[in-house]
């Protein structure tokens, strides 16, 4: 049996080629039910993110000389299936079989292997995938078309969530903020003790604020204000997020957001500054210099640096938010030294399983076979004694040739065991004999 990883990430290839090998659900059925058809694995689970595609691969009958071949075979139909050259995957491609798929799928869902170390997204998204593979192969059996998925392939992902969920409860991996925009919401929930029902306002709708945003309507913010130099691409932003407490303000209404507000996120492209300290000035008289916290995100900032001087004024740059996040880095990479000893611990675990599985599966096949050679023989005797022949010489024929059958696969592995030098299991072979 082999278990093949078939990818490519943010780490061999550019966005461009992962844009070209995404799968979205409609081919991932597609690519399923073609790797069944051409026989390439008996199951598949397809891993597609922005990040990297990954095909999990699980071949029942792939024997060691074969493998190179098949690997061969699995590339090409990866280029097919994608419309692109060879020639253009084959520096980018990875494969890993056996021992390291697995350590590494259990990587990729702990985060270890992500553009984030850490990050929590990606669990999902591998749980995301294994449901669609599994629901395609539940599909396939209800039609008489699969036998569904294998138990090997179904227990390792079991394994695999298993895996996660101990390095999040054993581990500090996904503790500290190490994205500018998480960074920033981590600082505010430092400061306040809740940001229920403080007002925030975010200055820019570019991709750093919407993940900012995210955040916090995460996190249970009531009222938040964008405001921005076109009010359109903030309404965009609002529609986006899907939330109508949103209130959009232009950069000629600013001071009325700053007036109101508790926390200032700010992330634009201006060359200059749009928060001077005359507006802060202004905006604490009306606040009665309530605690405010500042947040500049923007290079150049946006936010004039004598802010900082007034009563009641919390200003960080993205300075500031970089030493958090190395600091932060720094405890992940910790976190992930603990994470390695436990995939690895819990991959021998399922290997010892898989074993075990495997020592049964053979046994329960070796069993069925010779039950299936007792009955042919069996039906044999019982129809020569029909037709009056001796029963004396239908039993010694019928034990004569069930002997002869039933020993027939032992000799020829112990035969094997010989070519191959295998003392210690002919040894074995020999006292459960003897006893």
């Amino acid at each position: 049996m082999t278990i093949l990883v078939l990818g490519i990430n943010h780490k061999t290839a550019t966005v461009a080629l992962r844009e070209k090998v995404a799968f979205s659900e409609e081919k991932r059925l597609s690519a399923l039910n073609q790797i069944e058809e051409l026989k390439l694995a008996q199951n598949a689970v397809i891993l597609s993110t922005c990040n990297r595609t990954e095909i999990y691969l699980h071949n029942k009958f792939i024997q060691p000389e074969q493998t190179a071949a098949w690997i061969d075979e699995c590339v090409v139909w990866f280029a097919a299936i994608h419309r692109i050259q060879l020639t253009d995957l084959q520096d980018c491609l990875y494969f890993y079989q056996n021992q390291q798929a697995v350590m590494h799928l259990m990587r990729v869902a702990c985060g270890l292997d992500s553009l984030i170390l850490g990050e929590p997204q990606i669990l999902g998204q591998v749980k995301q995938a294994y449901q669609l593979a599994e629901a395609y192969y539940q599909a396939q059996h209800q039609n008489g078309q699969s036998a569904g998925i294998s138990s090997e392939l179904s227990r390792l992902f079991q394994k695999t969530f298993a895996t996660a969920k101990r390095v999040r409860t054993e581990t500090n991996i996904g503790e500290s903020a190490v994205s500018v925009a998480y960074a920033a919401c981590s600082l505010a929930r430092q400061i306040f003790e809740s940001l229920r029902e403080l007002t925030i306002l975010l200055v820019g709708a570019g991709e750093t604020i919407e993940l900012v945003a995210r955040h916090l309507l995460r996190h249970g913010v009531k009222k938040l204000v964008i405001a921005n130099r076109t009010r359109a691409r903030a309404e965009a932003l609002v529609e986006k997020l899907e939330s109508a407490s949103i209130e959009v303000l232009s950069l000629s209404e600013l001071q009325q957001g700053l007036n109101q507000a508790d926390i200032v996120i700010s992330s634009t492209g201006s060359p200059a500054a749009l928060i001077s300290y005359e507006m802060m000035k202004q905006s604490q008289i009306r606040r009665r210099y309530r605690p405010v916290l500042i947040v500049d995100i923007a290079v150049p900032r946006d936010v004039e640096e004598d802010v900082a001087k007034l009563d009641s004024v919390y200003h960080y740059t993205v300075d500031d938010l970089q030493n958090i996040i190395s600091h932060n880095l720094s405890e992940r990479e910790k976190a992930s030294e603990q994470a390695e000893s436990i995939i690895a611990e819990e991959c021998r675990e399922f290997f010892e399983w898989l074993k075990v599985h495997q020592a049964s599966n053979l046994i329960r096949a070796y069993r069925e076979n010779a039950d299936q050679i007792r009955r042919e023989l069996l039906e044999k005797a019982q129809f020569s004694l029909s037709q009056g022949e001796s029963a004396d010489k239908i039993l010694e024929e019928f034990s004569s040739k069930l002997m002869n059958k039933l020993l027939h696969s032992p000799t020829r592995v112990m035969q094997t065991m010989v070519k191959q030098g295998d003392s210690q299991g002919l040894q074995h072979f020999l006292s459960v004999i003897e006893k």
